[in-house]
């Protein structure tokens, strides 16, 4: 099995903790959702992991083992940190072609993965002229050339269009259901949700969560039903003797908080009452995420106050 391990993961810059007693373990075989505002310390443990920063405490492993002893780390850990630390000049295949060599790796395997990432038409055209979308891209190709069974990636759809976007969502979790680990930093919330199975979430450097991402917004969602009849008062009047609070949305749909669809269906059913709809409503990630840190961003906007509006003292 090949997991990343932190314990008690610990990284200061003159006094100020960017990584705090952090410990969590990122298991194969799902993707992992690395999340947290800005500052939060991600890309930090990313670095410790890599062994590119050294922790002040604590550990970092792959494998059991730190990332400096693998004797082989392109075919171990996979990484997109920089989409934009490629050489301008050298050419997309030539790139590849100096990493495959200098790791010792099959040539033929460079090919492959230009034609993983869509890039064999451009193979030989200079990274200068590379959109944001194609360094990204250039950038998975180089994570996915040795064929490693741990990838770790910082902000992977960052600059790709929407059919890029939905291939890397197919190509995540693809790697996850082949028994890779896959863990994935990112801000994009809605995205996240579509191909994360698991999240970790940091605040100012510690951990706020490690849980099933279906888990983690049922924590944070208040059951709510939606609902539609064509006799909208009869069912207003039914759910209101029951105790339910009801309001009107703007389509003209009935919102039931503190209920679920089973409840609400179940009095309509037993009123005789027509329901054209009926859904229960959840927090999307974002909403639950949001929720989680809002004491934990290091920078935080104010809505200020209308010129127009006068304030008391």
């Amino acid at each position: 099995m090949t997991s990343i391990d932190v314990r008690e993961l610990t990284k200061e810059f003159r006094g100020t903790r960017a990584v705090d007693r952090l410990t969590c373990s990122i298991e194969p075989g799902r993707v992992t959702g690395f999340l947290g505002p800005n500052g939060a310390g991600k890309s930090t443990t990313m670095r410790l992991v890599l062994g590119l920063d050294r922790p002040t405490s604590g550990t970092a492993t792959v494998g059991g083992h730190p990332y400096a002893t693998l004797r082989d780390p392109l075919r171990t850990v996979g990484t997109l940190l920089d989409a934009q630390a490629a050489h301008g000049s050298r050419s997309a295949r030539d790139h590849l072609r100096f990493l495959a060599v200098s790791n010792r790796l099959p040539a033929p395997r460079v090919d492959e993965v230009l034609r993983n990432t869509g890039l064999a038409d451009v193979a030989h055209r200079r990274i200068r002229t590379f959109s944001l979308g194609m360094r990204q891209r250039l950038g998975i190709a180089a994570a996915l050339l040795g064929d490693p069974p741990v990838l770790m990636l910082d902000e992977p759809t960052n600059g790709l269009d929407p059919e890029g976007i939905v291939w890397i969502r197919t190509l995540l979790r693809r790697l996850a259901r082949e028994g890779r680990t896959v863990l994935v930093s990112s801000h994009l919330m809605n995205e996240t949700a579509v191909f994360a199975d698991h999240l970790v979430i940091l605040g100012k450097g510690r951990l706020l969560a490690d849980i099933p991402t279906q888990d983690f917004i049922a924590q944070h969602s208040r059951p709510r039903v939606r609902v539609r009849t064509s006799d909208p008062h009869r069912l207003r009047a039914a759910l209101l003797t029951r105790g339910h609070a009801v309001a009107e949305d703007a389509d003209g749909r009935w919102l039931i908080d503190g209920a679920t669809a089973e409840q609400i269906g179940a009095t309509a059913a037993r009123e005789g009452i027509p329901v054209l709809e009926l859904t229960d409503v959840r927090a999307s990630l974002e909403q639950a995420y949001l929720a989680l840190t809002a004491t934990e961003a290091e920078f935080a906007a104010t809505t200020p106050a209308s010129p127009t509006t006068s304030q008391e003292a």
